[in-house]
């Protein structure tokens, strides 16, 4: 028997458990996932210095004090190029290395793992809450009639990291398929995870080989040597994330929640996994677990309300290239820019007045002509 189950253990699950055991420690968590830990999982393996924050709160500390910390931010389009230090650095950790630690400093709190698949909401028992951690193609949410909203589709893979991009985080914007991007995020290691995705459209969906040609033609030399290739959706946030009543909720990924901006999700499932799993102790602690829902709302809406409106309108207004070189042109003159860029694409950032202004500087100076195009190493 169970007070809290929750389906899935990656991030997102783990950090449930983790926020409802930091309420009541004597609560009966358990996760379900159909995997043996450590596993691999496709992602691009950035890790926010903001994840590290929220997972201190419940108590989890030294996480990645063995893993090297990247500062370098570069990014380029069509030619535009702006590479600064990052305020705070950030880290690339294979999620076979993340989840694993996530999963144990749960069970350390008190939680059970349980490998068990779930097809249905009935396979999840009797639990008083129920928290949908299942990703991309959660169960939970089809089993909620929730609506899937846009979805990127990106390939990754493990490669040598050559010398040019030592050191930092890469990110290329595509020119054909628009919106997209390729990647190359260094993990200090000798190896980068590098990939590329893109919005699914009405065009046919991209193939694994158009994938691999789009991010050798942005990140040329990027895939050789490269492994480990693996295909992933990314289920994008909108300007509306509804939060519903009830004993059911849902995190991370399987709540939609992926950054249109950056794809980056990490972040989103630590956040929400968090308050979800406090929401639900609290619920179960005064035996009204069907306000749960309820209370997550009340949690996640001063976090994300306002963010994931301007992340949205961010996208859109991105998906045309003078804004986003425009973006960058004002990233690459102003620090204030490009910190504010960096938070509203890693964590729960908004697009600030330092920011606004900037791009319409940057607008306003690429009505000049272009500048020359810059390589990218």
């Amino acid at each position: 028997m169970s007070d809290l189950t929750i389906v899935g253990a990656g991030p997102a699950g783990a950090a449930t458990a983790l926020g409802a055991l930091s309420v009541e420690p004597r609560l009966r968590v358990t996760l379900l996932d159909r995997a043996d830990f450590p596993r691999d999982k496709a992602c691009g393996d950035g890790i926010a210095p903001h994840v590290l924050d929220l997972l201190a709160e419940v108590g989890v500390t030294g996480l990645l004090d063995d893993r090297t910390p990247v500062d370098r931010l570069r990014l380029s389009s069509r030619g535009q190029l702006v590479e600064r230090t990052m305020a705070r650095p950030a880290w690339v950790v294979p999620r076979a290395v993340l989840d694993a630690r996530l999963v144990a400093a749960a069970q350390s709190a008190g939680a059970r793992l349980v490998r068990q698949r779930v097809r249905s909401l009935e396979d999840v028992g009797h639990a008083a809450v129920v928290v949908g951690a299942d990703g991309a193609r959660s169960v939970l949410r089809r089993a909620l009639g929730r609506p899937e909203g846009p979805t990127a589709l990106a390939l990754r893979g493990y490669a040598p990291t050559p010398p040019g991009r030592r050191g930092a985080q890469v990110i290329v914007f595509g020119t054909e398929r628009q919106p997209a991007y390729a990647w190359s995020f260094d993990r200090g290691d000798g190896l980068a995870n590098v990939g590329y995705g893109e919005l699914l459209t009405d065009r046919p969906p991209p193939t694994r080989h158009l994938l691999l040609e789009q991010l050798e033609a942005l990140l040329p030399g990027s895939t050789a040597g490269g492994t480990g290739w693996t295909g992933h959706h990314l289920p994008l946030s909108t300007a509306r994330w509804q939060v519903p009543d009830g004993r059911v909720l849902l995190v991370g990924d399987a709540a939609g929640l992926v950054n249109p901006l950056s794809g980056e999700g990490i972040y989103y499932a630590v956040a929400t996994g968090l308050a979800a799993g406090r929401a639900a102790a609290e619920a179960i602690a005064l035996g009204r677990p069907t306000t749960a829902g309820r209370r997550y709302r009340s949690a996640t809406r001063p976090l994300l309300s306002r963010h994931l409106r301007h992340t949205a309108l961010a996208s859109r207004l991105t998906r045309g290239g003078p804004v986003l070189e425009a973006g960058l042109r004002a990233a690459g003159r102003d620090q204030r820019v490009f910190d504010d860029l960096v938070e509203l694409a890693l964590a729960s950032g908004r697009l600030t007045p330092a920011l606004l202004r900037g791009l319409a500087h940057g607008l306003a100076r690429g009505v000049l002509p272009a500048p020359r195009p810059v390589p990218v190493p």
